[in-house]
């Protein structure tokens, strides 16, 4: 088995939901500077603070990256019409659909990046946003426009996906820890069993408040911290296929305090 590796799972409609909480000096328009953002964060989930020992320095443990997993679907790309003026729409044409096939088109060069898509029911319909069905039980005569619908999109298959491949790289003894970039509780079953054939699994909820029993079925929450200032330089990283020792001295920390979003995340893995 290979030791000291890593696989980070990505759910991506999580991470792009979190973007502008979490990252708030990125350009969250720009698909490529996203792509490169998912790549970076999930890098450095390689050099980890573990502890301390009996003198009380930090000891940092070091992976080799495995893989990075990023799970979405394709964007929604029907014709349809808004639901009070029956103007046509295509949604294919949308800023969200254009930003999304971009963001995985920048994806699919990254290296070690694996592009997991599930699909959207073709039941999609229109629905009233919560906040103005709150305010038509308050007033019937509230008067209603397109901008007070939304659309209701089913996704199938990316827990699936997800689920999935978490077996595999416990049951082939791929990786020695899963890193989880996930926002709610459907990941439980398998990294349950995850845990039981010894793999560490830690949760990355980006900085996101985490319900008590989920810490029962990790190892650990970790959200790398953003660093307030950028460095001048990125530090060295070990040779693609030579494996990272165990880091046990207080050095400057490998990624945790000197990062910043590189020019090409690329060539440092």
């Amino acid at each position: 088995m290979n030791r000291n590796r890593l696989a980070v799972l990505v759910d991506g409609g999580f991470f792009l939901r979190r973007l502008k909480h979490q990252f708030p000096g990125i350009d969250h328009t720009n698909p490529k500077v996203v792509a490169r953002l998912i790549h970076a964060h999930a890098i450095r989930h390689r050099h980890q603070k573990t502890g301390r020992d009996e003198t009380g320095r930090h000891i940092f443990e070091s992976f080799e990256l495995y893989r990075i997993f990023y799970y979405d679907c394709p964007p929604f790309s029907k014709k349809m019409h808004y639901p009070v003026t029956k103007k046509a729409i295509d949604f294919a044409k949308s800023e969200q659909a254009v930003f999304r096939n971009a963001l995985h088109d920048e994806l699919r060069k990254k290296r070690k990046v694996a592009l997991r898509l599930g699909h959207l029911l073709d039941t999609s319909s229109w629905r009233l946003k919560a906040s103005t069905l709150a305010a038509v039980l308050k007033d019937e005569n509230t008067e209603l426009g397109d901008e007070d619908f939304e659309l209701d999109t089913i996704q199938k298959g990316v827990d699936m996906r997800l689920g999935l491949d978490v077996a595999a790289l416990a049951y082939k003894g791929l990786v020695d820890q899963i890193v989880l970039v996930v926002g709610d509780s459907d990941f439980v079953p398998a990294a349950k069993m995850a845990r039981r054939e010894g793999i560490d699994i830690i949760l990355d909820p980006l900085g996101q408040a985490v319900h008590a029993h989920l810490h029962e079925h990790t190892d650990g929450v970790r959200t790398p911290p953003m660093p307030l200032a950028a460095p001048a330089k990125i530090a060295a990283t070990p040779a693609l296929g030579k494996r990272p020792r165990r880091a046990t001295i207080e050095a400057a920390e490998p990624a945790e305090a000197a990062w910043a979003l590189p020019d090409d995340d690329d060539d440092i893995i």
